[in-house]
């Protein structure tokens, strides 16, 4: 049994691991504390493309969680990343909300709803039947058809709300195309989130509290992986999975002796 490396870099999720329905999980800042501290490189990612990265800072400090705004990394900015190197400088009809503009602008995407190279679906809390109607047609008449997340669902205080991979799921019933899906557990997101801090996959670790998310996505990028079971999978569905994380904790709180 081969032996990993000391982890020298931790990627973790947010909703689930370091918040939850808004409020911060006990440990939380004690974690993100130690690796400050520690100097160790360090992500907080997130597939939740509405929000930049300065908004999810700003966010996150009003809970008493302190991330620079460079060790943020989301599914809308690894979506443009991704095309900025698929087709520079190039269109999209994009259904999502500032993250995902902002993040395409900045890597000189033009918006446009004329014969554009893509279309690209985020997440928001305002899809119109006219939207919709606009990313059929496009996608119709030769679009590529890209999304930033397959969540199907998404966590609020009231409960589960629909998500980008229910809505990606309507688009493809009406155009028999299917999106490429950028964001976890798509190891291109985790990939290039290690680029961004310098770090190697085979001495990081992803923090999770999905299986078919965070954990896959960790699972696939050669990371050392840990499930915390204070978001969405329970211990006992751990076992439904074909895959297992290296290992599980009760929450955040277990691994800062860890950095």
């Amino acid at each position: 049994m081969s032996t990993r490396k000391p982890i020298e870099s931790w990627l973790t999720d947010m909703d689930g691991v370091l918040i939850h329905e808004g409020v911060p999980v006990p440990g939380a800042d004690r974690f993100l504390k130690r690796l400050r501290e520690s100097g160790k490189p360090f992500l907080v990612l997130t597939n939740n493309s509405i929000y930049t990265r300065r908004d999810l800072q700003a966010r996150l400090l009003r809970m008493g969680l302190d991330v620079p705004v460079e060790s943020i990394w989301t599914s809308a900015l690894a979506t443009a990343q991704f095309l900025d190197i698929q087709r520079p400088g190039g269109s999209a009809y994009v259904i999502g909300e500032a993250g995902l503009t902002t993040a395409l602008h900045d890597v000189g995407y033009v918006l446009s709803d004329v014969s554009p190279d893509y279309v690209v679906l985020g997440e928001t809390r305002t899809y119109s039947f006219e939207s919709l109607t606009k990313a059929i047609r496009l996608i119709n008449d030769g679009a590529r058809f890209i999304a930033t997340n397959p969540d199907h669902t998404g966590p609020s205080a009231e409960g589960a709300l629909p998500a980008t991979g229910s809505v990606a799921a309507l688009i493809t019933k009406a155009t028999g195309r299917d999106p490429y899906f950028v964001g976890k557990p798509n190891p291109l997101m985790m990939r290039t989130g290690l680029n961004l801090i310098g770090a190697h996959s085979e001495s990081s670790a992803m923090i999770g509290d999905r299986m078919d998310t965070d954990v896959l996505a960790g699972l696939e990028a050669g990371m050392e992986t840990f499930l915390v079971l204070t978001g969405l999978t329970r211990r006992d569905e751990i076992d439904r999975y074909p895959f297992r994380p290296s290992v599980v904790v009760d929450s955040i709180a277990d691994l800062v002796e860890r950095i």
